[in-house]
């Protein structure tokens, strides 16, 4: 599988995309962040499994303890073998200011996938630490 610039740069957006809709806590948002049936796995940070957009939203809205701010960084595309599944990941880091004035870090690790209404992440693992490769 091969992707565009265009499509590289679509991608390269959405961590930026993401981290505004939360700061702006605008939940219809994460629309454009996600699909309807979306994984979001926050286990590492102690948080149960979350499936769906629904899901999500709701979790965004009622229980996270969101950072003042989302920084985004280190952002790259992975495009994986054909002879392997295919498909196209997403990483990431995020910086985020937190209450307090400290500051802490996680690692994204997104599945995309290219809909109709363009690229949208399909599974999200967030970890405290860089995964291994």
């Amino acid at each position: 599988m091969t992707i565009s610039t265009d499509d590289r740069l679509e991608l390269h957006e959405l961590p930026g995309r993401y981290g505004d809709a939360i700061d702006d806590r605008d939940w219809d948002g994460l629309d454009r962040i996600f699909t309807d049936d979306a994984v979001f796995d926050l286990t590492d940070l102690g948080i149960p499994l979350l499936v769906g957009l629904a899901e999500i939203r709701r979790f965004m809205d009622e229980d996270a303890q969101h950072p003042k701010t989302h920084t985004m960084t280190n952002v790259y595309v992975d495009v994986d073998d054909p002879d392997d599944g295919g498909g196209v990941r997403l990483n990431f880091r995020i910086v985020a200011l937190q209450r307090g004035g400290l500051a802490g870090t996680a690692s994204y690790y997104d599945q995309v996938v290219k809909t109709d209404d363009g690229w949208r992440v399909q599974h999200r693992v967030v970890t405290l630490r860089r995964r291994p490769r």
